[in-house]
């Protein structure tokens, strides 16, 4: 379940409270029962190592894929000029 953060407007306490997406988002603060908004967090999702990016990938399976697609288009272009 999803971890939501709310800051009261009266208190100014901020709130974590884990919430299920079919939940109402909360209305009052439990602390002092004022009104309350819903803070957009920072994500802790973080992206390490290697793997994640397309010179990652392409290095070992479409090295030689781009050369003889390159080698084709270049074929075709030659084809129609002549």
């Amino acid at each position: 379940m999803p971890i939501y953060e709310y800051e009261c407007m009266q208190c100014h306490k901020i709130h974590e409270v884990i919430q299920r997406f079919t939940e109402e988002p909360l209305k009052n603060c439990p602390v002092c029962g004022g009104e309350v908004k819903k803070l957009i967090s920072q994500s802790s999702f973080i992206l390490k190592g290697s793997g994640w990016y397309v010179t990652d990938y392409a290095r070992k399976n479409n090295s030689g894929n781009s050369s003889s697609n390159s080698n084709k288009t270049s074929k075709k272009v030659e084809g129609k000029s002549t």
